[in-house]
């Protein structure tokens, strides 16, 4: 049982009359962030860090959250997604990873959705405190302003190869399309990662900027120095109403717009990646099945636009079933076909023998979850992890019968490309 669960938590959230950045709002260190188009919430200071690792990581993390809400007194006048008792989380996407998995309980969050701006203040039961006000929070929130104003030096990272070189990805991935033939696996995911080192005067919060600003429709994300701008959601929760979109098969942005409408519908009418497609689809829909009511899906996969890819996507939506939360969700959820392979367990077990790194919270979910067990939940994509000075950024592909490993390797250039260029 955590702290915060022995010693119960005091919450409070009070509309802000003031609308500031949120991304003007990071803090120094340990930047906590859930952004998409202009809504999310930003942590200040750190009230508990609950970690988990294992198999049983992430249901116990919602279990955990459990006891933390239900032993909590919440005043909460906002009444808003996000507002209230609130986690980000960050989990490590193998059982055996040496990174902890872990809900972050945050002393302050400021969050902004649809129009509406709060401040929400979180502290143990028995510590005093004058019960907040507007113009409390709005005095707190100029505090942190002037406490964290002034930028470092924009980052510039060299990334280079780590302990997978090109050469020995294109093999790893001629290696998996044999297991693939061999009829162990249908499709599996194959990951690289680059590394490099963040000088002590440089600031995260430029890159992290940079990737919102680049990126405004994906989730860009800070957690426990894993950050990146992720395409695709897991899964969302409000209410009771269940979203995910579906994210798999990927071609290059063109050069012009007949290129690149060239390039959308090539993909579109792709064999492979529509099997790519389907795979990692039929996977979400029949983890969700049991946890959620009257599901429907896309009829057919949709081409989804970013700044420098095309990818296939499919939307599924339903109702969430009584007594189930987000992180109940997740645990049914991943990993997915479009981050590990099908059949999943088989898929595992091919990475395991063909990665010889630890992919630590890279495809894993990362996210927020609130008091009611609501929450939003991406897969950790278009990232990387700081740890100390260093910093690791990962991309990966789907591995299918027909797959060319060196497209493979330009698949995997062009999804390091948010991140190259956040730290360049």
């Amino acid at each position: 049982m955590s702290v915060s669960a022995t010693r119960g938590l005091r919450v409070e959230s009070v509309p802000l009359t003031v609308t500031p950045e949120l991304l003007n709002l990071l803090s120094v260190d340990s930047p906590l962030l859930w952004w998409r188009r202009g809504d999310g919430m930003v942590g200040i200071g750190v009230v508990e860090t609950l970690s988990f690792s294992g198999k049983t990581r992430i249901k116990d993390a919602g279990a955990t959250w459990r006891e933390v809400a239900e032993a909590a007194t919440v005043s909460d006048a906002v009444t808003v997604a996000g507002s209230g008792l609130m986690a980000f989380g960050t989990f490590a996407f193998r059982s055996t990873s040496e990174i902890p998995s872990v809900l972050i309980i945050p002393r302050f969050v400021v969050g902004q959705r649809a129009g509406v701006t709060w401040l929400t203040r979180i502290g143990f039961a028995d510590e005093s405190a004058e019960p907040l006000t507007t113009e409390s929070a709005e005095q707190i929130l100029a505090e942190h302003i002037t406490a964290s104003a002034q930028l470092g030096a924009a980052p510039v990272v060299h990334l280079s190869p780590a302990s997978l070189s090109e050469a020995g990805f294109t093999s790893a991935v001629n290696k998996a399309i044999e297991r693939i033939d061999a009829g162990e696996v249908e499709k599996v995911v194959l990951a690289r990662e680059l590394e490099g080192t963040l000088a002590g005067t440089q600031d995260l919060r430029v890159a992290i900027t940079r990737l919102a600003e680049s990126y405004p429709d994906c989730w860009t994300f800070s957690v426990d120095g894993l950050f990146g701008s992720s395409p695709e959601t897991l899964i969302t929760v409000h209410g009771r109403k269940v979203t995910a979109r579906v994210l798999a098969g990927t071609a290059r942005r063109g050069s012009d717009t007949a290129t690149d409408l060239s390039n959308a519908a090539e993909l579109a009418s792709s064999h492979k990646d529509l099997d790519e497609h389907g795979f990692a689809t039929r996977s979400v829909v029949n983890a969700l099945t049991p946890y959620a009511e009257q599901l429907t899906v896309s009829d057919s996969p949709f081409t989804l636009k970013l700044p420098n890819l095309w990818h296939l996507a499919t939307d599924i939506a339903g109702t969430l079933a009584s007594g189930s939360n987000s992180l109940d969700l997740v645990f049914a959820l991943h990993p997915t076909a479009a981050v590990a392979g099908t059949p999943t367990v088989a898929a595992v077990e091919v990475i395991d023998d063909l990665e010889p790194f630890d992919r630590g919270r890279y495809a894993g979910p990362v996210g927020w979850i609130g008091a009611d067990g609501d929450g939003e939940w991406a897969i950790a994509l278009r990232c990387a992890q700081l740890t100390g000075s260093t910093v690791t950024a990962y991309a990966g592909c789907g591995i299918v019968s027909d797959s060319v490993p060196a497209n493979e390797l330009v698949e995997t250039e062009m999804k390091f490309r948010p991140i190259v260029d956040a730290l360049s």
